[in-house]
């Protein structure tokens, strides 16, 4: 029933629903871009992350949340949505750039850490 998926009965998450929206995608990478330029990643992040639910697999949403995450030191998120970037738009304006970072981050996290 409605009422148990809501209430997580079945001890899962429960995922709120957002019909895809291409047009609120773009409107909030458009102020995630405006917190970006302010250096306000996690609110930035929150917009990129929001454009997601409304169109999943959008490349520049994932190309910016990537950055995002990148400079919280959220490293493996980071990792996560320059791939995805990557496989929406292997060829892309930013595939250079998704690379790049991926080369540099994957060598970080295969680096050993010092204490």
């Amino acid at each position: 029933s409605d009422a148990e998926e809501e209430s997580g009965a079945n001890g899962s998450q429960v995922e709120e629903f957002h019909p895809w929206n291409p047009h609120k995608a773009m409107k909030d990478i458009e102020v995630g871009d405006f917190y970006f330029r302010q250096k306000n990643y996690k609110a930035a992040l929150s917009r990129y992350q929001e454009a997601l639910l409304y169109k999943p697999n959008d490349a520049v949403a994932n190309f910016r949340s990537a950055q995002c995450f990148e400079k919280l030191d959220s490293l493996q998120d980071a990792v996560e949505h320059y791939q995805a970037y990557l496989k929406v738009m292997p060829h892309g304006p930013l595939s250079r750039d998704a690379e790049k970072a991926l080369s540099k981050l994957q060598g970080i996290s295969a680096a050993p850490k010092s204490k």
